[in-house]
């Protein structure tokens, strides 16, 4: 049985790798999945670029799990040597862009719900999710499907984790921070530098540290990783100097705590782009963690963020594959991670839903 889930999981991986799916760009790929669930008589539904199925006796009256990648992908970069549309396999390796992030986790996930499709008596419901816009945190992605899954009792995300537990995620909030001077002549002793107000609240974003750190996420984590001012003349001094500042957040702070002492802090005016990323935890007494554990899963925190983070309800970010590969030159994932992914999938669900 395990291995008809294997070379269906891998031949859909193939296909997927082999059209074009950047983020706001699944239509094909959305596609793909639509005929896949349809050939088989799985009653789905797309939403947008989203497509979603529920098992075969899903039942109201019971708790429902939702298991949930994506199928977008970042651009591939200058660094590639083979094509990054074509599906090759070599040394136990299929290339492809998106085979890592997040291809193998989602057909594994996919593989996995195909297992759980049609048994009847499970404790819970199941629902699989193959979603869009996740590498851009778009709003029609996850986000768009949720009222239709709801309600969900909990979440696997699938993401390149080595199959290891990402029970806790870092927040992500982004700060455009403006100083104002004012402009004067370069060459003579007039204005106010806007560069050098913003420096200095540059400073103090690099030296400060949050108090609270985390046992799983360790130190709120800020850096200042864009800086631009209005002036196109080498002799203005500039009169507004802007700045970005990266602010990746443990679970121990909300994005309004973080904030109010930013505003303490700096002279910059300073607006958050979006209040939606924040940091997201699921307790090591999850049954579905506890089941890992059993398994010999060790569980982390994870300093990146995916779509874990826009679920109001329990996730854990666990799959296939290898972080430190996402968004590399001749990405790939090992044929065996997939295989081994699937199995360990049903063996998690299955101290669960059995």
């Amino acid at each position: 049985m395990n291995n008809n889930l294997h070379s269906e999981a891998i031949d859909l991986l193939k296909e997927l790798i082999s059209i074009s799916s950047f983020s706001k760009e699944e239509h094909f790929t959305a596609g793909a999945l639509t005929k896949f669930f349809g050939t088989r008589g799985i009653e789905h539904t797309r939403i947008a670029n989203n497509v979603f199925a529920r098992n075969k006796y899903f039942d109201e009256k019971k708790e429902t799990i939702l298991l949930n990648s994506h199928h977008d992908t970042v651009k591939p970069n200058s660094g590639y040597t083979l094509d990054p549309f074509s599906p090759i396999i070599k040394d136990g390796k299929l290339f492809g862009l998106g085979s890592n992030d997040a291809g193998g986790a989602l057909v594994s996930l996919i593989a996995t719900f195909l297992h759980y499709y049609d048994k009847q008596n499970l404790k819970y419901n199941i629902i699989i999710a193959a979603t869009a816009e996740e590498e851009i945190s778009g709003h029609n992605g996850i986000e768009k499907i949720l009222p239709d899954l709801q309600p969900v009792s909990f979440a696997i995300v699938g993401e390149p984790t080595q199959m290891q537990m990402a029970i806790a995620e870092k927040g992500l909030l982004v700060l455009d921070c403006t100083s104002y001077g004012v402009a004067g002549h370069a060459a003579r002793n007039e204005g106010e530098n806007a560069i050098y107000k913003a420096l200095r609240d540059v400073e103090w974003f690099s030296a400060y540290s949050f108090p609270k750190v985390s046992s799983l996420l360790g130190p709120v984590k800020m850096s200042v990783t864009v800086i631009n001012t209005e002036n196109k003349a080498h002799n203005v001094v500039p009169s507004l100097c802007t700045f970005v500042a990266d602010i990746r957040v443990n679970e121990l702070y909300i994005f309004e705590e973080i904030l109010s002492t930013v505003k303490q802090h700096v002279k910059s005016e300073v607006k958050p782009r979006s209040l939606r990323m924040r940091s997201s935890l699921i307790p090591e007494s999850h049954p579905v963690v506890q089941s890992g554990i059993k398994l010999g899963r060790n569980f982390f925190g994870s300093p990146t963020t995916s779509d874990k983070a826009l679920m109001p309800f329990p996730a854990l970010k666990i799959g296939p594959g290898d972080s430190a590969r996402s968004h590399t030159a001749d990405e790939y994932i090992y044929i065996k991670e997939i295989e081994e992914g699937i199995n360990l999938y049903i063996d998690l669900l299955s101290n669960v839903v059995n």
